[in-house]
């Protein structure tokens, strides 16, 4: 500070303006969330709607996860079966067996020999004197094979290495089954994604509405600051605290939606479920999943801010 003929100057530091700036956005933060928690009819409102928005794709979504996480185990991840030729023996069809078993994309192999069948079959159809008189054994070695990518293309391109295989007789594999299953998983995947994306739409302009009827709320408020030289800066910031606040408290009341629909969800689900896996149970997003979810609220609450602010704060001008 420095002093001339009746005039005093002076001058902040780096430092002084950096806390004034911290503590003026502390400020702001602290004021909006009073502002929201003293009219809570209204901020519950705002909160529910966008947790709605948020909660419905997410529903989907975790459901979809766990779907997809027991269609494997379904029936499910499909066995393959390879007749092998009449002519092949028992040592060249075990062979045949281990090689298979010890490729990488290959998660079970069994073998079961020609004998094994036919007494198998004798034991289950009844007819074992019948099956007795015949003077050979028209049943072939087989071989069941459990691939580990149940994907209806990878699993096609291996049964076409399997047919032209001379020692294979036959294959038989119900891929129809698998393909529209797949199909079903990525219409499933698409519609939520595009849900998710109209329904982040529908959270920006419930975001750019709630902050006009704010900043018209504050039109006075605004062009006095504006009058004694404040920066648009400066009256945009409660601005986009308001938007953050309501993006944060949507993302909350999505995460209980999402809690309360699992906990109903889940009893029915288990049930179907574990007909198929024993050790199913519905698992929701996880602790990543749910910081996800309040910071993608968040981020939606700021970016609808700043679109309305944009779009209205330019209008207000002091006259």
């Amino acid at each position: 500070m420095r002093s001339g003929a009746g005039a005093t100057v002076a001058k902040t530091g780096r430092r002084d303006r950096l806390a004034a700036w911290m503590s003026h956005h502390q400020r702001v933060c602290l004021s909006t969330l009073a502002e929201l928690l003293g009219n809570p009819f209204a901020s519950l409102m705002t909160w529910l709607a966008i947790g709605i928005a948020l909660g419905l794709p997410l529903i989907l979504y975790v459901v979809l996860q766990n779907v997809s996480s027991i269609s494997g185990d379904w029936g499910g991840k499909p066995r393959v079966t390879l007749y092998l030729a009449q002519e092949v023996t028992l040592e060249a069809g075990q062979a045949l067996a281990k090689e298979i078993e010890q490729r990488a994309d290959i998660d079970e192999t069994e073998f079961v020999s020609s004998t094994s069948a036919l007494q198998e079959f004798q034991r289950k159809s009844g007819f074992g004197d019948v099956l007795s008189s015949l003077d050979r054994n028209p049943l072939p070695h087989v071989i069941e094979v459990v691939p580990a990518n149940p994907d209806p293309i990878d699993l096609g391109k291996l049964v076409s290495v399997w047919k032209a295989n001379l020692l294979v007789g036959n294959v038989s594999v119900d891929l129809q089954w698998l393909e529209r299953l797949f199909a079903l998983l990525v219409f499933a995947e698409r519609l939520v994604t595009a849900l998710a994306i109209v329904l982040g739409l529908g959270v920006m302009l419930i975001m750019g509405n709630t902050i006009r009827l704010a900043i018209e709320n504050r039109r006075q408020e605004i062009e006095v600051i504006k009058l004694v030289g404040g920066t648009d800066a400066f009256v945009r910031r409660p601005f986009l605290y308001l938007g953050f606040w309501y993006g944060l408290g949507g993302a909350v009341t999505a995460f209980f939606l999402l809690q309360t629909s699992l906990y109903f969800l889940s009893t029915p689900v288990e049930m179907l479920a574990q007909s198929y896996r024993d050790d199913f149970a519905l698992q929701g997003p996880g602790f990543l999943g749910n910081l996800l979810l309040l910071v993608a609220g968040s981020i939606l609450g700021i970016i609808g801010s700043v679109l309305a602010v944009s779009r209205h704060l330019a209008d207000i001008e002091p006259g």
